[in-house]
């Protein structure tokens, strides 16, 4: 499933993609409000749900609706700070709402993501304080959404968001994962920084336009783990995971050949291969494995898996 970044798009953007989200499961009627003191609403609709939050069972009344865009990559409902603003700000404004008759349904929408257990404290959080149905839309329905209805992926403009260099990560994934088991101590990585020796580099990184700052100091501190990729590659048990990385350098190499001329630096698109499989796969975070991700990839570079190779 094509994820879309929505960290990257600014907070108008984000109440525009919510309000053309709020159209499609309440209906056209959604009234959006302008920038500026909103009194807890970034958009209200009257009446009755086309579909929200189910078809059998649809709000009827007076909905509010509010989005709350984050502008980090790897934000959660359950950080501290969403929890002090639930707490110092959105309750407030539920209650104010209430009190002037204004509200039934409370519709908050975030990009933030959301755990089924935060999702119920939440709720519940809000229902105790306030007495006030509500929902809490986070990331991953909104993603589901947008796979759904293409139509506001167009108007939103949200095709932009996605990298030319996407491409199918969970071979990388399968590596690195047993190779993050596989991995020897650090006293063994130490010995293996030796003898390896990687001839005319100068020369492929000017072929690549790489430069030598990027090679110095990030390709240059991960040789002391290449060796050990190499061992593992070639062990004949890991076979089918060296047939996943064949595909992955397969797979890369035709990407890059189509998309190369639209980055200035090749550390630039090497850069955006590793926000991609990262953005993708949030469980690398404090693992170890977020580190192998850029082994991998400038291991595939510096054994000319990919990117040009010398002439002959």
């Amino acid at each position: 499933m094509r994820k879309y970044p929505l960290h990257y798009i600014n907070e108008d953007d984000f109440e525009n993609l919510a309000t053309l989200i709020c159209r499609k499961i309440l209906g056209e009627a959604v009234i959006p409000f302008a920038k500026g003191p909103d009194g807890g609403r970034d958009g209200r609709f009257h009446g009755k749900a086309n579909f929200f939050p189910s078809l059998s069972d649809p709000w009827n009344g007076k909905i509010v609706i509010e989005a709350k865009h984050s502008s980090k990559e790897s934000s959660s409902c359950s950080d501290k700070e969403f929890q002090k603003l639930l707490k110092d700000d959105i309750l407030p404004k539920i209650e104010r709402l209430k009190s002037v008759g204004k509200i039934n349904y409370y519709l908050l929408i975030t990009n933030r993501k959301l755990t089924g257990k935060q999702d119920e404290k939440i709720e519940d959080l809000i229902d105790a304080n306030t007495g006030i149905s509500n929902v809490i839309i986070a990331d991953e329905k909104i993603q589901q959404w947008l796979q759904s209805f293409p139509d506001i992926v167009k108007e939103a403009k949200l095709q932009d968001l996605l990298r030319p260099l996407q491409f199918d990560e969970s071979d990388l994934k399968s590596v690195i994962e047993a190779f993050h088991k596989y991995l020897p101590s650090s006293d063994t990585i130490a010995k293996n920084i030796v003898d390896f020796r990687y001839v005319e580099m100068e020369k492929k990184n000017e072929l690549n336009k790489l430069s030598k700052d990027y090679f110095d100091n990030v390709m240059q501190r991960h040789y002391s783990h290449f060796e050990s990729i190499r061992a593992f590659l070639k062990d004949p048990i890991n076979k089918p995971l060296k047939d996943q990385f064949d595909d992955l350098v397969d797979e890369l190499n035709a990407k890059i050949t189509i998309y190369e001329n639209e980055y200035l630096a090749f550390e630039r698109l090497l850069d955006e291969l590793y926000d991609y499989v990262i953005s993708n796969n949030a469980e690398f975070f404090g693992s170890g494995r977020k580190r192998l991700v850029r082994v991998f990839i400038n291991y595939m570079y510096c054994n000319c898996f990919i990117g040009k190779k010398l002439d002959a």
